[in-house]
């Protein structure tokens, strides 16, 4: 199956280098290109895509504010965004996270890396490093609200899957997660699956992000 893309980066040159490496690959379609986030939704309402290239830092409509009405407007159905970023814009890109982007990655990224990204999240999955996401999301704690508010929706999990969910959290991976809980991984996965379900979230970045804004994980906890 061939993955549609769209790129958004208000750089021509970077925009034209996307394009080459994504063309380079027989799984890979470039469908569409725009200069910014407004850009990005007229664009994305003309054309079917599987996942978006999303640049932070655009004139008109930034990335962040392009990825919220994107996964507002199209919650189901949409395409899954890939936030770009550099060193010293991860405010953005967590401010991004929240939105309903489905990862990050550095704007200087090896071109195999971005290949992959995109693969994997074409797939459902999260590109963002459980390690990462806990490193992020204590530095920006400051801006997950005035204080954790716990989420009625954390009621519906077992027992094990709210140890999971709090893992998972902690920014380990679903290996490791198995070896603390002495189950196979398959099964961490399959519960990884159910509370992505129960929670009504698109990927595990944002299972941390709730499980932090709803205080079953503390910041440096």
């Amino acid at each position: 199956m061939t993955v549609r893309v769209v790129i958004v980066d208000d750089q021509a040159l970077v925009r034209a280098g996307f394009r080459m490496v994504l063309g380079s690959q027989p799984d890979l379609a470039v469908v569409g290109e725009a200069i910014d986030g407004a850009d990005a939704l007229r664009v994305l309402s003309r054309v079917e895509a599987d996942v978006v290239v999303m640049d932070i830092r655009m004139p008109t409509m930034d990335g962040v504010e392009a990825t919220r009405r994107l996964c507002a407007d199209r919650p189901t159905g949409s395409p899954r965004v890939l936030v770009l970023t550099t060193f010293d814009t991860e405010a953005d890109a967590f401010a991004a996270l929240r939105a309903g982007a489905s990862g990050f990655l550095l704007k200087n990224v090896p071109p195999e890396e971005l290949l992959a990204a995109i693969r994997v999240v074409a797939r459902g999955d999260s590109v963002v490093a459980p390690s990462i996401t806990r490193r992020l999301l204590d530095r920006f704690a400051g801006q997950l609200g005035t204080g954790p508010t716990e989420d009625p929706r954390l009621a519906q999990l077992t027992e094990r899957e709210r140890e999971v969910l709090l893992l998972v959290a902690q920014g380990l991976s679903n290996a490791e997660i198995a070896a603390r809980v002495h189950v196979a991984e398959a099964t961490v996965k399959t519960h990884v699956g159910r509370i992505l379900a129960k929670l009504q979230l698109r990927d595990r970045v944002q299972a941390v992000v709730l499980a932090y804004e709803s205080g079953l994980v503390t910041p440096g906890g």
